[in-house]
């Protein structure tokens, strides 16, 4: 980018003209981002990776080592059988009452049915509302860059990516949403559909998990982004480690026209690729709220379609079984000590 096409960018977050007080401190600022920028510095604090890692003098960013220390901290819980059970209730809707719509989103209230139904068993849920991220001010989930595509070493568990200070991409909250995922026994997506896809937030937070679906714990060893390090890692074997294996799904997709059964089977494909067991039949839903009826009207229908509401709750209802059965021992994969022939 020109320095003048990065002053551009830089200057677009001050429009307000109540910053004109400050010009001289925002152009003092510009150019330390400028600085930054022009020497990639990405990751402007590091300390050497130390003992465990392939490269204990490689200087390793400390926030992703926080991240990382947070996910193993979260997993030990996890695996602990005294810990109580813990459901990721996710809502995938885009849209809700803090922004211009002005109105919440069925998903949302879809997902407050799981929530309750989940701490009425005695439970504990997370519920992670990824609407706010259009509502929130200056929270991302930041695209994947497709580190995977390169070598699958490339892709480090979790994301190293990001943030990136050279380029001013921070307040990633992929950081936490893997934390989250780490520390549940079970995920419940609750979401509408767009245009025959799941919503922007969801689909960029799905992306930025493949990560956890054989993911380098170890940046050191591909020395950060080392394609051709990357490269002999894989082709002397990669085991592909599944990070998030073992946690039950449930899945309710919602639409007013098309569009829910690809939604739904893309949901479940990649929930079942991750290692993930599906709770059954009845934790699987899509459904048609309010079929081809104004959208004006969509929160009558639903308030009309008790059905839908009580599908919605055996979803809960389903996960929740499945979560008791696999903290007793007693449900696993069928297919889990199947070596694929085509690891990847």
């Amino acid at each position: 980018m020109t320095r003048d096409a990065f002053r551009q960018r830089f200057y677009a977050r001050f429009y307000d003209p109540a910053f004109r007080a400050e010009d001289a401190a925002v152009a003092r600022l510009e150019t330390i981002a400028w600085q930054a920028y022009e020497d990639e510095r990405k990751a402007p604090v590091t300390a050497k990776a130390g003992e465990g890692f392939a490269d204990p003098d490689y200087d390793l960013s400390v926030e992703w080592r926080d991240t990382a220390q947070r996910i193993q901290a979260a997993q030990a819980r996890q695996r602990d059988p005294a810990t109580r059970s813990r459901i990721l209730v996710i809502n995938g809707s885009a849209r809700n009452d803090a922004t211009c719509p002005g109105e919440m989103s069925k998903s949302h209230r879809l997902a407050k049915r799981v929530e309750s139904i989940v701490t009425a068993d005695d439970m504990d849920a997370d519920m992670l509302d990824l609407s706010l991220l259009a509502s929130n001010h200056d929270s991302h989930i930041h695209p994947c860059k497709a580190c995977v595509s390169t070598a699958m070493p490339l892709c480090h568990w979790p994301c190293s990516c990001y943030p990136n200070h050279s380029l001013g991409q921070v307040n990633d909250e992929m950081a936490g949403i893997y934390e989250r995922f780490a520390a549940c026994h079970a995920v419940i997506i609750v979401t509408p559909v767009y245009w025959y896809q799941s919503p922007g937030p969801l689909k960029l937070m799905i992306d930025r998990l493949v990560c956890a679906d054989g993911g380098n714990p170890d940046p050191s060893s591909t020395s950060g982004k080392d394609p051709e390090k990357a490269k002999r890692l894989e082709l002397e074997g990669w085991p592909y480690p599944k990070h998030l294996a073992g946690r039950a799904y449930g899945v309710v997709v919602h639409g007013d026209v098309a569009g829910i059964e690809g939604a739904r089977a893309a949901l479940t494909d990649w929930l079942d690729w991750m290692g993930l067991i599906e709770a059954g039949a009845q934790a699987r839903l899509d459904r048609f709220i309010g079929y081809y009826e104004p959208y004006a009207t969509s929160h009558d229908a639903l308030d009309h379609d008790e059905s839908v509401q009580a599908e919605t709750d055996n979803v809960a209802r389903a996960v929740i079984n499945a979560v008791n059965a696999i903290r007793q021992g007693k449900l696993h994969r069928p297919d889990e000590a199947l070596k694929p022939p085509r690891a990847k």
